[in-house]
């Protein structure tokens, strides 16, 4: 195998697809990346899998014979990374040693402008084959609809394996809407896309797919889908977009059956599996009515909360909202034992008796940065019920925090 490629490409996409390589691989061919190239179709194949989590990208080349290699990881990533722009020749051939364990080993050679560099390969017929879905069913989704779903939702799942499918995110696809939803069982995030077969739409007019190929998938169904592979798809769909911008595709195809997916976009692919098990029925949690109301703006709450922060992580991270219905305003405190307090004061308008309430610092803060509207709603019933922050206009969002009970 020879090829010449560069290194802006070879980085870029050996970067994304590392991703998927375990840090603990349970044999050694999946702590490697599978490089194939093709001569006929002129393009390197990088492949990585960790047997749940499966990523594939491929990019153009001069490729002079074809062929495929496992190189490792981690050394073949830290290499190339530090290569100078420029072209890279890499070819390999059959290594050449007196060891029984090495006479069937495979030499990488880079070749760069700066230097030469030898890796010891592996074969590749070790390498898993990725999932494929051949029966399954396949659609197409607006990419800015996903990203922003993602965006809004991801922040909220699990860190906790053993809670399995809190780690994940629960999508609703349905003719009208696409629903994103996230709990760690301490707060709620949910998106709600309107319209987003017509976002589809506005695609390429080759683009395969679109509302027609859609029209075809019995609507609604749902999937939990890992939290991890979603961040590694909204880094995919990101490293498309700015490669290509205004020429990139606006939807990426979602190919699933029973415990697998697969997201493919232009020469993007990722496999995972979906994560099992009964999704709670968080619709049920979202109170419908509320008793007191704050219209607020939100970059000023939020620097207001960032910067008594500070002082909240030193006892718990709890902050306390004094809220006074009578002045228009709220102020926000914390009382550090032994270590200091602060106060910070805004003014909002308010609906409702006057009340303290305290919450989770860090939840609150991750719920006002997933927000893009300059103000925001934020509506209670009590001191120990659910809180409930939407924007005012834009997509349809609800976050749903649990406030901290207040000890005298």
């Amino acid at each position: 195998m020879k090829l010449v490629c560069k290194q802006s490409d070879l980085n870029s996409n050996l970067s994304l697809v590392s991703r998927a390589v375990p840090s603990r691989p349970t044999h050694p061919i999946l702590g490697n990346v599978l490089l194939t190239a093709d001569s006929e179709k002129g393009r390197v194949l990088l492949t990585a899998f960790d047997l749940s989590l499966g990523i594939q990208t491929s990019f153009a080349a001069d490729v002079t014979s074809g062929g495929a290699i496992a190189i490792p990881a981690k050394l073949f990533n830290d290499i190339v990374s530090r290569l100078p722009d420029g072209e890279i020749t890499l070819e390999d051939k059959m290594g050449e040693s007196d060891s029984d364990e090495e006479v069937n080993s495979v030499i990488v050679t880079l070749t760069s402008k700066s230097g030469r560099y030898q890796m010891r390969g592996m074969s590749p017929d070790e390498f898993p084959e990725l999932p494929k879905i051949e029966a399954g069913s396949a659609i197409q989704l607006p990419i800015k609809a996903l990203t922003e779903g993602f965006r809004g939702s991801l922040f909220a799942t699990s860190a906790d394996e053993t809670k399995q499918v809190l780690t994940g995110v629960h999508l609703i696809v349905d003719r009208d809407t696409l629903e994103f939803a996230a709990t760690d069982g301490h707060r709620l995030a949910v998106v709600e896309n309107s319209n987003w077969q017509e976002e589809g739409e506005e695609g390429e007019e080759g683009e395969e797919g679109g509302k027609e190929e859609n029209s075809a998938i019995n609507l609604p169904f749902e999937l939990t889908l890992p939290g991890r592979a979603l961040r590694e798809l909204e880094r995919m769909l990101g490293m498309r977009q700015s490669s290509e911008g205004e020429e990139a595709s606006s939807t990426v195809a979602l190919h699933f059956e029973q415990g697998q997916i697969v997201f493919q976009s232009g020469d993007h692919r990722l496999t995972s599996r979906t994560l099992e098990g009964q999704y709670p029925a968080y619709r049920q949690l979202i109170p419908s009515q509320f008793q007191h109301q704050m219209q607020i703006d939100r970059r000023q709450l939020l620097s207001a909360v960032e910067r008594i922060a500070v002082l909240a992580d030193q006892k718990n991270n709890v902050v306390k909202f004094s809220i006074d219905s009578s002045n228009q305003a709220i102020d926000i405190s914390v009382e550090a034992q032994d270590v200091g307090s602060g106060t910070e004061s805004m003014s909002a308008e308010i609906s409702g008796e006057s009340f303290d309430i305290a919450f989770n610092v860090k939840y609150l803060i991750d719920s006002l940065k997933a927000l893009s509207t300059s103000h925001i709603s934020i509506e209670m019933n009590s001191a120990n019920s659910p809180v409930i922050i939407t924007p005012l206009g834009g997509t349809k969002m609800t976050y749903l925090i649990m406030p901290v009970q207040i000890r005298s």
